[in-house]
């Protein structure tokens, strides 16, 4: 009888296991009626169960967050293989980035879904496209939820915070790489090398009739045929497919505070982004940009059918896309490479815009005017789109760049993001060229943790430099090309320069005491007429030089052997023939 009963009780749990595993995998978006978000402990659940239920989803803990969680990547691959190594020789990999910013949660909620679709055969699964996420990238951020800090946005009820375990905004972290989950990112990166990546966020900044918005890396600085391919092809194909499905898109609506139809340019996404990181090593990348004020529901269900919509063009375009991605390694070979770009004002597009209008009325707080939507009056308008930039800095690539061992936090970031080097065997000595800071700005007020700087001028020259055993010797010409050109000239605007990886550099360690050098420096310039006369000269044009002393023994210090070589010499060194 007991044998009875067990034999019973077990086919009851297999059918209820397997009825599970048909019908019962429902998110918690979807039992909430849309109206909530599922937090990370429900989230990661989610996907244990997923991977438990069906061979053909993995969940891996990858490595740390600031959060001391770990961080997640979970893979679709309807062969049920999951060595990347190996699906990388006859598959295209898909990665999508959810929850960068937590109170932006939309791409939690809709991944889920998907992977579950995908699984249970709801939606067609690709054969030749391994689909891979980060359910939760900022963990930390998710598990400090409330309800008020996302000021402009129409749900869900709660949410997570912007900034991470140690309030770092996420977004702004992939080349200073100061968080654990930037590392961690970087090592899933290199692990799984997607062809096509997503990051899921929400839009702020203006009304408009849209729910979605995308915001691919921008064409000019992708450059080439892989630059082309995303700007006409990638890009017009995913606004069909969803056009398709009555899923108006439009470009990310780059205003603030202003009315779309007065124009707006594409946004830069430089390399301290999600998609401009991705961009150093050929990924073709985009940003899903759903807009803040239209209903929680339906801005999940516009992100699950635009990631549907770039997994049908990654698996029909696969052949093309590996070929563009192969080829793109050409930008290696060129001579000049740009790291600095404006707005090329000559270019424009037109886009066939749907928003409402608006007017500025008198604020009833302060008095001034306001800018106020009206929804009752939507209109479709042309309106003028800059999405086309121009380099204003290149550089001649060098064949090589060197780096002393001692700065270790640069050089364990290349290795980070799989830079190949050599390790100088011997001290030897090499001609190289040297750059000198001339000038740079500071901003005064914090960013990300650090006073980034910019506007960086320098002066070049060639010398004989010697090296010691153990420096190391990085050769341009390798995957990583535009990772290392990007984070070592110092003119890029997210170069390890601008983020105060080389600061030291900008304090000078010895001086003069002023009572010493007067002697020394006037047996100076009485040995040396040009610079008597270069002095005098700059007296003369220089008021404020003439009206101080100590800028004047201070100038002439820095003309003698005395001044110290390290002031303001850039610790990286070229190697050009």
């Amino acid at each position: 009888m007991r044998i009875t009963i067990a034999i019973l009780f077990l086919i009851v749990s297999f059918t209820n296991t397997n009825a599970q595993t048909a019908t019962d995998f429902k998110t918690h978006f979807e039992t909430s009626k849309g109206l909530e978000t599922a937090t990370y402990n429900q989230t990661i659940a989610y996907y244990n169960a997923l991977a438990s239920a069906y061979s053909k989803i993995s969940i891996q803990d990858i490595g740390e967050t600031d959060s001391g969680k770990p961080l997640h990547l979970v893979t679709y691959n309807n062969d049920s293989e999951f060595d990347f190594s190996e699906m990388r020789k006859n598959k295209r990999i898909l990665l999508i980035n959810n929850g960068i910013h937590p109170g932006e949660s939309d791409g939690i909620d809709a991944t889920m879904m998907l992977f579950r679709d995908l699984v249970n055969g709801t939606i067609k699964a690709p054969k030749n496209t391994v689909i891979a996420t980060i359910p939760i990238y900022n963990v930390g951020g998710s598990l400090n939820r409330n309800s008020t800090t996302r000021t402009n946005q129409n749900g869900p009820k709660d949410y997570g915070f912007r900034g991470n375990a140690r309030n770092f905004d996420l977004n702004r972290d992939f080349i200073k790489c100061d968080t654990k989950n930037a590392e961690t990112f970087a090592k899933i990166f290199h692990l799984i090398k997607p062809d096509v990546f997503i990051d899921n966020h929400v839009s702020n900044g203006a009304d408009y009739q849209y729910t979605l918005t995308h915001l691919f890396t921008q064409h000019n600085k992708l450059g080439g045929d892989l630059g082309h391919f995303i700007h006409t092809e990638m890009m017009p194909k995913l606004e069909e497919k969803l056009k398709a499905k009555d899923w108006d898109i439009t470009p990310y609506v780059n205003v603030f505070n202003n009315v779309p139809e007065k124009g707006f340019s594409q946004f830069m996404d430089y390399p301290r982004y999600s998609t401009g990181y991705t961009a150093l090593f050929n990924t073709l990348g985009m940003m899903v940009e759903t807009h803040m004020l239209k209903p929680y529901k339906q801005r999940v269900e516009g992100t699950y059918e635009l990631m549907k919509s770039m997994i049908e063009i990654t698996e029909e375009q696969g052949n093309k896309i590996t070929e563009l991605r192969k080829n793109a390694n050409h930008i290696q070979s060129k001579k000049t490479y740009p790291i600095n770009w404006e707005i090329d004002t000559t270019k424009t597009s037109t886009l066939n815009f749907k928003g409402f209008e608006a007017e500025n009325i008198k604020s009833e707080i302060t008095g001034f005017n306001r800018l106020k939507y009206d929804r009752t009056r939507p209109f479709t308008k042309n309106v003028t789109y800059q999405n086309y930039f121009k380099p204003t800095i290149e550089i001649q690539v060098p064949t090589a760049y060197i780096i002393p061992q001692g700065w270790h936090r640069v050089i364990d970031l290349l290795k980070l993001n799989a830079v190949e080097f050599e390790v100088i065997e011997n001290d030897t000595t090499l001609r190289v060229e040297s750059y000198k800071i001339k000038d740079y700005k500071t901003r005064t007020q914090a960013y990300e943790g650090h006073y980034p700087h910019y506007n960086v001028s320098i002066v070049s020259h060639t010398e004989n430099m010697r090296f010691r055993k153990g420096d190391y010797f990085i050769i341009t010409n390798q995957p990583s090309f535009r990772y290392i050109i990007e984070t070592l000239e110092p003119q890029a605007p997210d170069s390890f320069f601008n983020w105060n990886f080389f600061d030291t550099i900008l304090q000078q360690k010895e001086g003069f005491s002023p009572y010493v050098w007067e002697d020394k420096a006037l047996e100076l310039i009485n040995n040396n007429e040009q610079l008597i006369m270069a002095f005098e000269t700059k007296k003369q044009n220089d008021k404020a030089f003439a009206n101080n002393w100590y800028a004047q023994l201070d100038w002439l210090h820095k003309q003698s052997e005395n001044y110290e070589k390290a002031h303001l010499q850039y610790p990286v060194y070229r190697v050009t023939n």
